[in-house]
């Protein structure tokens, strides 16, 4: 999320509401993460420090799964009480990296805090259609394009048309509403993405595709920077 932008702010907003019982409900990391991850596995020996992000990365569930593949690791968030989530479920953990050799930043999705072409192996999953205006979502996907090394890759996903949920076939915005213990609904702004779509605003940003699937009614692409 893009912390300048007034309507993701609001979003923001939404998930520092709702933090503590999201994490809750979200304890495992995606298959299809672990599946990429699993590919970019460095081998023992290998040259050099290896560098991993996660974008909007929650109770960082994922990011310890890039922490246990890479050298350093970094989760970034814009909620800074989803970051705390994170930080209770790594025992404790602070800014800085600690026993899970992670740190923890809370930054928006199109500014990321690490320099141009650092990142071997970037997570941006369940994020991006949170942003709200088409154009913040491609300016992320640029972002995303300038913190990767050159042989880095991504996994990014979008929710998509193709789930039984939608009755759709272009893209759309929508909300959707998160319900508390109690009863009290918080809506989520979304963004679902048709696939062409989702191609459409990979191909017009600074990546480009190197794989793409659409899983459990998710969209899906492996990326790295354009040449």
């Amino acid at each position: 999320m893009d912390g300048d932008s007034p309507g993701t702010a609001s979003v923001r907003a939404t998930y520092d509401r709702i933090a503590d019982h999201f994490a809750k409900t979200r304890a495992y990391p995606w298959p299809e993460v672990e599946a990429f991850l699993d590919d970019r596995a460095v081998p023992p020996g290998a040259p050099g420090p290896t560098v991993g992000l996660d974008v909007g990365c929650g109770n960082g569930r994922h990011t310890e799964l890039l922490a246990e593949q890479c050298d350093r690791a970094l989760g970034v968030d814009a909620s800074r009480a989803m970051l705390a989530t994170a930080r209770e479920r790594a025992n404790g953990g602070s800014e800085t990296p600690g026993a899970r050799g992670f740190a923890l930043v809370q930054a928006g999705a199109a500014a990321l805090p690490v320099a141009d072409g650092t990142v071997d192996a970037g997570v941006y999953v369940a994020t991006l259609p949170h942003l709200p205006a088409r154009e913040r979502r491609r300016a992320s996907l640029d972002e995303l394009a300038r913190a990767l090394a050159p042989d880095g890759r991504a996994l990014v996903s979008a929710w998509s048309t193709e789930h039984d949920r939608f009755d759709a076939e272009s893209g759309f915005d929508t909300t959707v509403d998160w319900t508390l213990p109690g009863g009290e609904t918080v809506g989520r702004f979304y963004h679902i993405y048709d696939p062409d779509e989702f191609r459409a605003d990979v191909a017009a940003s600074a990546l480009e595709l190197v794989e793409f699937e659409v899983s459990s009614g998710n969209c899906y692409g492996v990326v790295r920077r354009a040449d």
